[in-house]
C-alpha cells in the first residue's frame, strides 16, 4: 500500500490512536474540467499560497500544531514549485494541471474564521480588563495519542505536580479565577468579550491607545476540550439556530453580562500566546503550520487526515450568495475542524472579514489535489 492510499491509512491509524473516529475518504478521481470555475481562478494567487507553504515543508519549519507528514511526492512537488519562482496566472494553472491530480473528497461543511483587531492596552483600564497570558512555564503538551499518569485520556494539556506527577491543566473558569495569577504572564488587556472571540480565533492584531499595535499569536492550550456556545445558547433556547451567528451570539453576550460570562465559561479550553514581532503589517496570522495565511487562499482542516500545503479546490457560496470557487492551501487547524470534507476559511483581518467570518456555515464541494506522484501510486 503506497500513495495517498497509505497516507489515508496512516491518518486513521493516527486518529485511532488519539482516541478520535476516522474512516479513510473515498477519494473518486476527477479531470481539471469538472471542476466547476476552474478556468476562472487566479491561479497565482493560488500558487503563491501554495510556495509559502512549501518553503516551511522546504525549511523543515515546525508547526504548532503537528499535521500528517508531506508525502515525498509532496515535497518533491514542492521543490518543483519553489523553483519556478513567481509564475504568471498560465504558468501557475500549468504547473497545478502537471503536477497534481483532482480527487473528489465529497459534499461537507466549511465554516470560516479571521484575525480580530481590537482595542487593547498594556495595563487593565475600564472595560479593557481581561488579559490574554503567554504561555505558562509548567504547561507541558501531550502529543496525540498519548497520555500521562493522572491526566484523563483525551486532554492535551497537563501539569506536574508538587509529587512529581502529573494533573489535568486548570480549565477556563479557573484560570480566570486566579489559578494563573502572580506570575506575570498578561501580554495585553481586552475587552472580555473581544478576548473570549479572540481565543475562538486563536489570534489577533491589538490597536494600543498611543496608536501602535501589536500581533499575538497562538502558542499553546491547556489541552480542554473546546465547546461552542452557540450551540449552548441554541440548546438553552436563548436563540434560533439561524441567529447563532457570531454577530448574534457577540449581541447576546453584550445584552446577557452575568449570563454570557457563566456561558463562555463552559468553553473549558483556554489559549495562550505570545507576541510575534517577524510579522509584517501586511502579512497575516501564523496558521499552525507556521506561515503567515492568506486571506480567502488559507484554510484549516484536520490535521490528523490531511498534511500542511495540500491544495484544496472549494466549490460553495458565501452567506450572500456569491460564489466560491477557488483553489486553496491547508495551513492551519482547529480542535472543532474534523472530518475529511471539512474546513476553516481564513477570510481575513478586522471587521470586514469578521462579518464574513461569522456567518459562514456552507455546504461545500471539497476536492483535494494530489501529487501525480501519490495519486500514480494509489491506482
Amino acid at each position: 500500500m503506497r500513495g495517498w492510499r497509505a497516507a489515508i491509512a496512516a491518518c486513521v491509524a493516527l486518529a485511532a490512536a488519539s482516541g478520535a473516529e476516522a474512516a479513510s475518504p473515498p477519494l473518486t478521481p476527477l479531470s481539471f474540467s469538472e471542476l466547476n470555475g476552474w478556468a476562472q481562478d487566479d491561479h497565482a494567487a493560488a500558487f503563491a499560497t501554495f510556495a509559502a507553504s512549501c518553503r516551511a515543508i522546504r525549511d523543515k519549519v515546525s508547526p504548532s500544531r503537528a499535521a500528517l507528514p508531506p508525502s515525498a511526492a509532496l515535497q518533491q512537488t514542492c521543490e518543483e514549485a519553489i523553483s519556478l519562482g513567481e509564475p504568471d496566472a498560465a504558468g501557475a494553472r500549468a504547473f497545478f494541471e502537471r503536477a497534481f491530480r483532482p480527487f473528489l473528497v465529497g459534499e461537507g461543511m466549511l465554516t470560516g474564521y479571521y484575525e480580530p483587531e481590537v482595542a487593547g492596552s498594556r495595563t487593565p483600564v475600564g472595560r479593557l480588563d481581561t488579559p490574554l497570558l503567554a504561555r505558562p512555564a509548567d504547561l507541558v503538551t501531550i502529543p496525540d495519542g498519548e497520555t500521562l499518569p493522572g491526566v484523563p485520556a483525551g486532554l492535551g494539556g497537563a501539569r506536574k505536580t508538587s509529587g512529581g506527577g502529573f494533573e489535568p491543566y486548570p480549565d477556563r473558569a479557573a484560570i480566570e479565577d486566579g489559578a494563573l495569577a502572580g506570575q506575570g504572564l498578561e501580554l495585553v488587556y481586552l475587552d472580555r468579550i473581544d478576548a473570549f472571540f479572540v481565543h475562538i480565533q486563536g489570534s489577533t492584531r491589538v490597536r494600543l491607545p498611543d496608536g501602535s499595535s501589536v500581533r499575538l499569536a497562538f502558542d499553546g492550550r491547556n489541552g480542554r476540550k473546546f465547546s461552542g456556545i452557540g450551540r449552548l445558547l441554541v440548546e438553552r433556547g436563548a436563540m434560533t439556530k439561524a441567529g447563532a451567528s457570531m454577530a448574534g451570539i457577540r449581541a447576546w453576550l453584550a445584552a446577557n453580562p452575568q449570563q454570557g460570562r457563566e456561558l463562555m465559561r463552559q468553553n473549558a479550553s483556554y489559549i495562550f500566546f505570545r507576541i510575534d514581532d517577524a510579522l509584517q503589517d501586511s502579512d497575516g496570522p501564523r496558521g499552525a503550520q507556521n506561515v503567515p495565511l492568506t486571506p480567502e487562499r488559507s484554510i484549516a482542516v484536520d490535521r490528523g487526515l490531511w498534511s500542511y500545503g495540500l491544495p484544496f479546490w472549494l466549490d460553495s457560496r458565501f452567506p450572500d450568495g456569491k460564489p466560491i470557487r477557488r483553489l486553496t492551501v491547508a495551513q492551519d487547524t482547529g480542535s472543532a475542524i474534523l472530518g475529511a470534507a471539512r474546513a476553516d476559511y481564513f477570510a481575513g483581518t478586522g471587521d470586514t472579514a469578521g462579518a464574513v467570518a461569522g456567518g459562514m456555515k456552507q455546504q461545500t464541494r471539497f476536492v483535494v489535489l494530489l501529487p501525480r506522484g501519490d495519486a500514480a501510486a494509489g491506482q
